[in-house]
């Protein structure tokens, strides 16, 4: 049974967001129902679940949800034998006594560092490095998502792109324009409202409580909803996370931030504008340009600038509204290659998959 990989322990500390956890649920749910694996999620801080996930009991330290076991990770944890795969998400470190108890096993457990998604090339040159423990008798491999077949790939579940097909048959378009707004607390929104305001079509933004609101109410006072010109803005509850797949797939445009929406967005095919997490010394906006170089590749020169021009002004606050309306005169072919781009990246494997089968060649 060892050979299989049956059992496999995810190892997640929440930051500030969303999205580590995010991706850490989502790999786990989706090996467990689509890979047949027994997975254990161990995160820091339950509470961060229970928004994502609705029937969770984020009190309880351990419990059982949609196939996956989810555990409390404190100081005072006493872990069970290793699983046959350890997932260290996100450079989040082991604990002492789970990794003395790992170089203690006869069938030493594939161990994974789950990086965070990047389209910088160095990357792909990394994805899927050794690099040996310096006093115990393990090994630790790299595994970078990405956008190429040169990486990890992309978190996609089977029925993912059949789902998003069906509900836009039930779903029928709407008149008018409708935004989803998923960002930090320091987006430059009171620009962007203040172009929706100036919009000749009707528009409906959806924001989401939690920082997105927060960024708005700061703006606009009050807890809305705010009607500006033909544009309302409307708030709506933090959603779990199949419900927040639909409102994507709802929406025209998606404003989406850091690495679980971002994918997410992408999947919906349709036009989106990312904003990344914020680093220091503007570090991040060398991996914002990494990412424009690759997905504006096969574009038309004016698509190109259109998607340039957004993508920087709102991670960098200048210039919003002129790159606002030069990005909706160019809507429609975006739309169309954004569909184009979803199909592309379908056409490689989906990263738990691609996981499965790097730690199966490891044994």
């Amino acid at each position: 049974m060892a050979s299989m990989q049956l059992h496999w322990d995810i190892f997640c500390r929440v930051i500030d967001n969303y999205g580590d956890i995010g991706v850490c649920w989502r790999l786990g749910r989706q090996l467990a129902f689509e890979h047949g694996r027994q997975v254990r999620l161990w995160v820091d801080d339950l509470a961060s679940l229970d928004p994502l996930c609705p029937g969770l009991d984020f009190k309880k330290p351990a419990q059982s949800h949609q196939g996956v076991e989810i555990h409390h990770w404190t100081e005072y944890t006493v872990y069970p034998h290793p699983a046959e795969v350890v997932i260290e998400a996100f450079a989040c470190e082991l604990p002492c006594s789970y990794l003395q108890a790992m170089a203690q096993c006869e069938q030493k457990p594939c161990w994974i560092n789950l990086e965070y998604l990047t389209a910088e090339t160095w990357a792909e040159e990394c994805h899927g490095l050794a690099s040996p423990h310096p006093s115990l008798p393990l090994t630790k491999y790299f595994f970078f998502p990405g956008f190429s077949v040169k990486s990890g790939g992309l978190l996609r579940e089977t029925n993912l792109l059949r789902n998003h097909e069906h509900w836009l048959a039930a779903n029928p378009a709407r008149n008018g324009l409708e935004i989803s707004l998923f960002c930090y607390d320091t987006a430059p929104v009171g620009a962007l409202l203040s172009a929706l305001s100036l919009s000749e079509t009707e528009v409906t933004c959806h924001v989401p409580h939690g920082k997105p609101l927060v960024a708005v109410s700061n703006y606009l006072g009050g807890c809305g909803p705010w009607q500006l010109g033909n544009a309302l803005i409307q708030p709506v509850p933090f959603m779990a996370m199949d419900d927040y797949d639909q409102l994507l797939w709802r929406c025209d445009i998606n404003f989406v931030r850091g690495e679980d929406s971002f994918i997410r967005a992408q999947w919906a095919g349709k036009p989106f504008v990312w904003q990344i997490y914020p680093q220091d010394d503007d570090a991040h906006l060398v991996k914002l340009e990494a990412f424009l170089n690759r997905y504006c590749q096969c574009m038309e020169s004016a698509d190109k600038l259109a998607i340039r021009r957004l993508f920087l002004a709102w991670n960098t606050g200048k210039s919003v509204e002129s790159a606002w309306l030069n990005f909706m005169e160019r809507r429609n072919s975006l739309a169309n290659y954004t569909a184009d781009w979803a199909r592309h990246l379908a056409s490689m494997p989906d990263m738990a998959t691609a996981l499965v089968n790097f730690c199966a060649r490891k044994v």
